[in-house]
């Protein structure tokens, strides 16, 4: 975990934000799955104090190595019980694996309420912060991507050369937002999903977890 938290970089140390989502024991060995969200939500000024760098040594400190952003931080109320986090484990379970074995980030490591917000900046922060997913992609031998929204998504498709369209699914009710998976030539698979902090993925006509359920057995097959 330390050979990734040397990527993050130095320029962006100071900033309130984040960088791992998920433990030690997430970020060793070989994966089935990687999820990438956009960036960290939550006021960038009231949590002026929670940098990315605080939040990596604190994260790298941990006595456990089962640990998940998702499932054990309070982000309001209980811990695991707020905005997308149980949409997040709804999904993990689906697919049958622990929030703890799961490496998960997001594409940008700086926090903000809305995307909005630093978007004069996002690509740059994207772009920067790059080499830290493409070597938890080639290191944990990644073959699922699952990201949250079209940004992230489409960008992770571009850095990947994801550019071939092999399946989507569609919400089935009126407004039917799909989710959709992209392929690349080296066979890495990038499930662009509808972005859990706006789709309930608890809610059986808006839930994408078969198709990453379909992917990761299809890559174990292979």
């Amino acid at each position: 975990m330390e050979e990734f938290a040397e990527l993050i970089p130095k320029e962006i140390y100071n900033l309130s934000g984040s960088v791992f989502y998920s433990g030690r024991k997430a970020f060793t060995g070989k994966k089935d799955l990687y999820i990438i969200g956009l960036n960290p939500g939550g006021s960038e000024i009231l949590k002026r104090e929670n940098t990315i760098i605080r939040h990596t040594q604190k994260t790298l400190k941990l006595e456990r190595d089962e640990w998940s952003e998702y499932k054990d931080e309070i982000w309001q109320g209980e811990a695991g019980k707020h905005g997308l986090q149980p949409r997040v484990l709804h999904l993990l379970e689906k697919v049958n694996l622990s929030p703890y074995e799961v490496p998960a980030s997001n594409i940008c490591f700086v926090r903000s309420t809305v995307e909005k917000k630093i978007e004069d900046k996002i690509n740059y922060y994207n772009n920067i912060c790059w080499d830290f997913h493409h070597n938890v992609i080639k290191k944990l031998e990644i073959k699922v991507i699952l990201c949250f929204g079209n940004t992230s998504g489409k960008f992770v498709c571009d850095k990947l050369i994801a550019n071939e369209l092999v399946e989507q699914y569609e919400e089935e009710n009126n407004r039917k937002w799909k989710s959709k998976v992209f392929k690349n030539s080296g066979g890495i698979y990038v499930i662009v999903a509808t972005h859990p902090s706006r789709a309930d993925w608890t809610n059986p006509k808006s839930d994408p977890s078969k198709l990453v359920v379909k992917y990761i057995n299809k890559t174990k097959s292979n």
